[in-house]
């Protein structure tokens, strides 16, 4: 008798796991793949080694304007997969590591929830049948596979590749479709061009990265474009014929062809087959519905990652996962999503957290946008030439706050979270413009738009 399971160890899994065998509680987290989930095996981790990869080499072929001359500079696709892979063996260590430390016991296996007794909840796993106080669903998402002609067959032929399998190529593929201008689509295509891929990107809106800021996707989409990425914007695909995307654009059919494709075009809760029905745990549009302190409508059984379909991000989820222990443990907490960062990690990076100029309006809220070129920052001049970077800054007018912060540029995501702070502490402009930020960074920019 366990006083919780955990099923799924993604993000939200783990780290549910490990503050519940901190917090006393006896422990069970059941993984049928990897540890750590689609973000450390597949996603999130992955996908930057390789990016940084791509923006060493991008440096290495432009630095002659640093005064960095460098001749013959080439491109190993096998060594970076293979360091990739390194990396994710460490990190996938370093979580068991973290839960054995932490005394959870973790079982690699297939979970299905069985039912419910008087004592607990029932799940099967390994042919044994294991019972909780407690359920924790966190079973995290999987690739949108939408019902288009053709593509299906693509994907069991190996053309057309998901988050994956694009992330483990050692050839480099000669042309490269996207389907999908979002996160991860961007990522990939900014990779893939970096390393030599002619690329182009099917997006089925008028604009690239989702709802992000329409300023800064139209600034990215240009410096993508510079470098050589195609955009097909306004486009619905309507079928995958081999390696060619047939796509509708202006009441016109036409396709476009490639080495292999990307699908690219979201994710879903993985809810299906896990028994999620054997203790009527109630649904919407396929995703478990929580409320904010991350509880189901069945006493005992929480939700916490993508499997709710509240914000499919891995912070998230691991924020998500604390809320719940604490609220297992009796500690009083509540999930707060209206300072959560995100990040695209192409070259340049854009991050954004709170309100866009879109959402605060669509909002009907009372706001005053400051806008300023990364150019203020002297690092951000010493480093990039030409550099066409911005920082905007959404102010209520009423409590004089900020609400909204969106930059594109070197070090934004690292840069976002502070901004994220001002927002979660609801800290008066004055006192912001009272802080003492380091010189020289790129953060200066944050203050240096306040005081324009």
């Amino acid at each position: 008798m366990y006083d919780l399971i955990v099923v799924g160890g993604g993000p939200a899994g783990y780290i549910s796991a490990e503050r519940a065998g901190h917090g006393g509680l006896k422990t069970l987290l059941i993984e049928k793949a990897s540890v750590g989930g689609v973000c450390l095996n597949e996603g999130c981790v992955p996908s930057k080694t390789l990016l940084h990869s791509a923006k060493i080499y991008d440096y290495a072929k432009g630095g002659e304007k640093y005064g960095v001359c460098c001749k013959e500079v080439s491109y190993d696709q096998d060594k970076v997969i293979d360091r990739k892979d390194g990396v994710v063996k460490k990190l996938v260590g370093g979580v068991k590591a973290a839960l054995k430390a932490n005394n959870v016991e973790l079982l690699e296996a297939d979970a299905h929830i069985k039912g419910k007794d008087k004592e607990g909840f029932l799940v099967e796993a390994g042919g044994q049948v294991y019972k909780a106080k407690y359920l924790l669903i966190s079973t995290g998402s999987g690739v949108l596979v939408p019902p288009i002609p053709g593509l299906r067959e693509g994907l069991d032929a190996g053309a057309v590749l998901t988050n994956k399998e694009i992330l483990s190529l050692r050839e480099i593929p000669e042309s490269l479709v996207v389907i999908g201008g979002g996160v991860i689509g961007l990522e990939m295509a900014s990779y893939y061009n970096s390393v030599g891929s002619k690329v182009t990107v099917v997006e089925m809106l008028e604009k690239i990265a989702g709802q992000n800021d329409e300023e800064l996707s139209r600034i990215l989409q240009g410096n993508l474009k510079s470098k050589g990425i195609e955009f097909i914007l306004g486009a619905k695909v309507t079928k995958v014929d081999g390696n060619k995307v047939v796509f509708e654009k202006e009441g016109k059919e036409r396709e476009v062809s490639g080495s292999k494709i990307l699908l690219s075009i979201g994710r879903r809760p993985t809810t299906e087959g896990i028994g999620l029905e054997n203790i009527s745990v109630n649904m919407k549009r396929g995703a478990v519905v929580t409320d904010e302190q991350m509880k189901t409508n069945i006493p005992g059984v929480y939700a916490a990652g993508d499997v709710n379909g509240k914000s499919m991000l891995a912070h998230t989820a691991y924020r998500e996962g604390e809320v719940a222990i604490n609220n297992i443990l009796g500690k009083k907490d509540i999930m707060r999503y209206q300072a959560v960062p995100s990040v695209i990690y192409t070259h340049p990076e854009v991050a954004s957290v709170g309100e866009t100029e879109s959402t605060a309006k669509d909002k009907g809220l009372d706001f005053t946008v400051k806008k300023i070129s990364n150019n203020y920052s002297g690092r951000y001049m010493a480093e990039n030439e030409r550099g066409d970077g911005i920082t905007k800054i959404l102010i209520d007018n009423e409590y004089d706050r900020i609400i909204g912060v969106q930059i594109i540029g070197s070090y934004a995501s690292e840069i976002i979270y502070g901004a994220g702070l001002m927002i979660e502490t609801e800290l008066p402009v004055g006192d912001i413009k009272e802080l003492v930020f380091p010189h020289p960074t790129v953060s200066e920019v944050i203050r240096e738009a306040l005081f324009s």
